[in-house]
């Protein structure tokens, strides 16, 4: 089953999406990794959405991605006495580390990390920033501020620290079980929630492994400061608009998220632009014209994907949101300007032998409009330097290994296919051309371009390009 289209889109599972019919829905209307939100339900859901989602990819004969989003370390709250608090704009409220059910003088806020990190003149954004409350003062239980921003708050509501660096690991006891248990299903990556600094990417390499690519998602400001640091130990990386959106100002979100693809582009790591791209189609059968325009934006820019969140986990219409992102890419990617653009926004290359191979592959396979390229690739790294060119050109990556033809289905421009391993050089060229043809790429007399390393069973050596016109089978 071939996408006609480059980028490539995630949806999140939740009550309205997870029954195997439903699955195989959303991945017929276009999904190519799923998501599992693990701030939600039970392992026991979790598996078996994910043993739906392994059987459907046998059924369908297509890798698919499974993506595992880890809680991480929410800061919220206490519960209130009477359940909800109304605040003026001026009047004075207290924060305290101990207590339960408090007032406006013992608002509960169980995190020692934020009395230890905060400073007068800092301020707290409570319910996603609806609230706005500035310190003025600090004692050793204690925080006193002036709220800023009038309105109400309740129960177990998130709080932000803006432009606070907090002694916190994104890798609560709760994230340790959540991830043992998901690397044991088997997921394909993990997406690590609230990352502030290269070293907890570090922790989370520690305990991951190779077994999963790991995701960080961009929603501190403190990670903006760290970030190609935080790249370059990353796998992948997620443009996570909703907390980043809440901690910096609004106007700054689209050209942060241009700025993250470039860099992510240029490190060669695929990057998935979320949040509330098509929020009214949790209620509403069809999206806005802005929401609309905002998912073209993330195309544009160059996104590997796009990504649904309550509209496939909770909304009315997940498979008419999945078909109408679709839709919205590739009349993008059909449209005049849009491959002008994408080159006008690439970055800067890495001066390195196998950069520059990959990068020769796409400039020839478009200059002989060539029907496909076919990147054989152990680790995935070949089909993302390629891919990286973003070429007019179909990439398709052939792996040995069932993990990496997984992982690529978040891949910009990439058809994902889990092949036999090959030992000679002959048998490479008669296993891309006939999965060109098997897959619907190409046919006899069609020329396409190949990108290997050369020897075989070596990971990250991209040293050999070749050209291949498919012969007729005999008596063709």
């Amino acid at each position: 089953m071939r996408r006609h289209r480059y980028a490539k889109i995630v949806a999140t599972v939740g009550p309205a999406s997870n029954t195997p019919e439903m699955l195989k829905a959303l991945f017929l209307a276009g999904v190519d990794t799923f998501r599992l939100n693990f701030s939600h339900g039970t392992h026991d859901d979790h598996a078996k959405v994910h043993s739906a989602i392994r059987a459907l990819e046998r059924e369908v004969g297509r890798p698919i991605g499974i993506l595992q989003d880890l809680q991480g370390p929410k800061i919220r709250i206490g519960t209130l006495r009477d359940g909800r608090l109304d605040l003026e704009a001026g009047e004075r409220v207290r924060f305290v580390l101990d207590g339960s059910e408090g007032g406006k003088d013992a608002i509960p806020l169980r995190h020692p990390e934020i009395f230890a990190a905060v400073v007068p003149g800092q301020d707290l954004l409570i319910d996603d920033g609806r609230v706005r409350v500035r310190v003025v003062g600090i004692e050793t239980d204690a925080i006193e501020a002036e709220v800023i921003t009038a309105g109400v708050i309740s129960n177990r509501k998130g709080v932000n620290l803006p432009g606070t660096l907090l002694d916190l690991s994104p890798l609560t006891p709760k994230d340790r079980a959540d991830l043992a248990f998901g690397l044991e299903l088997g997921v394909d990556w993990v997406a690590l929630s609230f990352v502030q600094k290269p070293s907890d990417v570090i922790e989370a390499r520690g305990l991951i492994g190779e077994r999963a690519g790991i995701m960080t998602k961009v929603e501190k400001p403190q990670a903006l400061e760290r970030i190609d640091d935080i790249i370059r130990l990353s796998d992948a990386v997620m443009v996570a608009r909703g907390d980043l959106g809440v901690e910096i100002p609004h106007e700054d979100v689209p050209g942060r998220q241009k700025e993250l693809i470039r860099a992510c582009r240029l490190a060669v790591k695929p990057v998935v632009v979320a949040t509330q791209m098509l929020d009214s189609m949790v209620n509403a059968p069809a999206p806005t014209r802005a929401e609309a325009s905002d998912v073209a934006t993330a195309i544009y820019d160059g996104a590997d994907a796009v990504m649904l969140s309550a509209e496939s986990a909770a909304g009315r219409y997940p498979a008419e949101a999945v078909a109408m992102m679709d839709r919205i890419i590739r009349s993008v990617e059909r449209h005049k300007l849009y491959h002008s653009i994408i080159a006008a926004s690439e970055p800067g290359e890495e001066e390195t032998p196998p950069h520059a191979v990959a990068t020769a592959t796409a400039t020839l396979a478009e200059a002989i409009h060539a029907a496909a390229i076919v990147a054989y690739t152990a680790s995935g790294t070949t089909a993302a330097r390629v891919a990286r060119k973003r070429p007019a050109v179909p990439i398709l990556a052939l792996t040995p290994d069932l993990a990496t033809s997984r992982r690529l289905t978040l891949l910009w421009g990439a058809h994902s296919v889990h092949t036999g391993d090959v030992d000679s050089y002959e048998e490479m060229t008669a296993d891309a051309c006939r999965h060109a043809q098997d897959e619907g790429f190409a046919k006899p007399h069609d020329i396409i371009v190949t990108a290997a390393g050369i020897p075989f069973h070596t990971t990250g050596n991209t040293n050999n390009i070749r050209l291949i016109q498919i012969e007729p089978a005999p008596g063709g």
